[in-house]
């Protein structure tokens, strides 16, 4: 596990600009896409880069993370709807290629595992992006959730749907959803998880400094072959060893601009 502490919450979303780009410009990739708050100021840097410096996402294709259950595709709530609105409809990723869990299917559990299917038939996740609720979920696996699991239908906490209320004022939040599990997110080549704010710092400090457990479902990260974890000074706040992480952070970068760097 990488840990790059960063300056400011629009300083997060370049660093991890920085490897999806890299990676972009390889050739064919496939991107696992996370929405809500925490993404936004990568999408926003990866939107700028792809006006301004002609990064192309032509030959990407995308998996979203997670999406409601009950909610059709073109609702405004939907994953589909609010990826498309923060991310995908600014860039050039051909819209057939941008994939997503189907939360109107009439068989949750038959979508969720052709969905899982999908996304091993197209290759593995190059690089998935994540956010991290204050609970310590990823995706949509709340605590308790298994550290093997796949893409399964799955019932929200209280405290995730109290935090996403803000997004339905005319209605509940749904109470099921459809999402990647902890061991398909544990598949992706590449996990980069981004958070901001002093509300994230007990989580981030039980995903990086606590037990791989169940209890803090992101702290499957620590089993993860190359995950990355990106912070702001806040939700960087409770880590108690910011020192080592600064000093392996600096010696990083300093291979980041080596022509070998050999581990890398």
């Amino acid at each position: 596990m990488q840990i790059i502490l960063c300056e400011s919450a629009e300083h997060v979303g370049v660093r991890a600009a920085d490897i999806i780009e890299a990676r972009v410009r390889q050739g064919p990739a496939v991107l696992g896409l996370a929405t809500g708050g925490s993404p936004k100021s990568t999408y926003q840097e990866l939107i700028r880069r792809h006006r301004e410096e002609q990064l192309s996402f032509g030959q990407v294709t995308a998996f979203t993370l997670d999406e409601y259950a009950g909610l059709p595709p073109g609702h405004e709530q939907s994953y589909y709807s609010s990826i498309r609105r923060e991310f995908t409809d600014h860039v050039d990723l051909p819209l057939g290629q941008l994939i997503t869990p189907q939360g109107d299917a009439p068989d949750l559990v038959t979508e969720a595992e052709r969905y899982d299917a999908a996304i091993v038939a197209a290759g593995g996740v190059d690089v998935q992006i994540l956010g991290i609720g204050a609970n310590g979920h990823i995706g949509f696996n709340e605590p308790t959730s298994s550290l093997a699991s796949r893409t399964r239908v799955k019932t929200l906490a209280g405290a995730t749907r109290a935090d996403n209320a803000r997004y339905f004022p005319e209605g509940d939040v749904p109470r099921l959803c459809l999402t990647q599990g902890l061991g398909t997110i544990r598949e992706a080549k590449l996990a980069i998880l981004v958070a901001m704010g002093e509300n994230k710092a007990a989580a981030v400090q039980a995903m990086v400094e606590g037990p791989v457990s169940a209890h803090c479902p992101a702290s499957v990260l620590q089993l993860h072959r190359r995950a990355v974890i990106i912070l702001d000074p806040g939700a960087a706040s409770q880590l108690s060893m910011q020192e080592y992480y600064r000093e392996a952070q600096e010696f990083n970068d300093q291979l980041d601009r080596s022509p070998t760097r050999p581990w890398l």
